[in-house]
């Protein structure tokens, strides 16, 4: 079976699309923090070997190394969603017919539904990281690409806002409340330094055209 990676836009957009419950929100996240290190990417490549940015070479073309590292992360997780809703499904599909039936189903979900609560706050937590990293190619980048790290900037935040609301709906279920709490503690600290960010490098790029 072919992996979403490997398929083309169109048909991945295809399936987002279609009645089939994956891919879904949780991929479309991923897809867009992803998005975001390729744009901070193309800043770097367009920035590197330029006579007239040559004080920040080594600093872009460290920049580089990190949003491609981030890319590559942020493409995997694309995958990492479908599979855990799979399991999560395929738990919420076990028998009930009898107690110890019922109480392996319930384990199993409760199981599954903490490792859906956290793949998509690993999302959360590279989406923030790609925000971050937009801000140094806006306040270093070539300027005739600095509307790109801008952009950059607005995927990562949208797909940190995205992840947010799977963490959100499965951490809302989970029993054990201790990591629920400790969970969404974390995201909403999250959320309030990254919007900080993400406005603040839209501002930075507005700026400097």
């Amino acid at each position: 079976m072919t992996e979403i990676k490997d398929k083309s836009l169109h048909l991945f957009l295809d399936e987002l699309a279609s009645k089939a419950p994956t891919p879904g929100g949780g991929s479309a996240a991923a897809f867009m923090g992803a998005q975001s290190a390729a744009l901070t990417s193309m800043v770097c490549n367009l920035t590197l070997g330029k006579p007239k940015y040559a004080a920040v070479e080594t600093d872009m073309q460290q920049l580089l190394e990190q949003s491609e590292a981030l890319r590559q992360q942020l493409t995997g997780m694309i995958k990492a969603d479908v599979e855990v809703f799979d399991r999560l499904m395929a738990a919420y599909g076990l028998p009930k017919d009898s107690e110890e039936q019922n109480a392996t189903r319930s384990e199993t979900i409760q199981t599954q539904l903490k490792e859906a609560t956290l793949v998509p706050m690993a999302c959360a937590q590279a989406c923030a990281l790609a925000i971050k990293l937009s801000r140094i190619a806006a306040e270093k980048g070539n300027l005739g690409v600095i509307s790109d790290a801008g952009v950059a900037a607005m995927a990562g935040y949208a797909g940190l806002k995205s992840a947010a609301l799977n963490v959100y709906i499965n951490a809302g279920s989970l029993k054990d409340k201790d990591f629920a709490d400790e969970a969404l503690k974390e995201l909403e600290e999250i959320l309030t330094l990254s919007s900080t960010e993400a406005e603040t490098v839209y501002r930075i790029v507005k700026e400097k055209l």
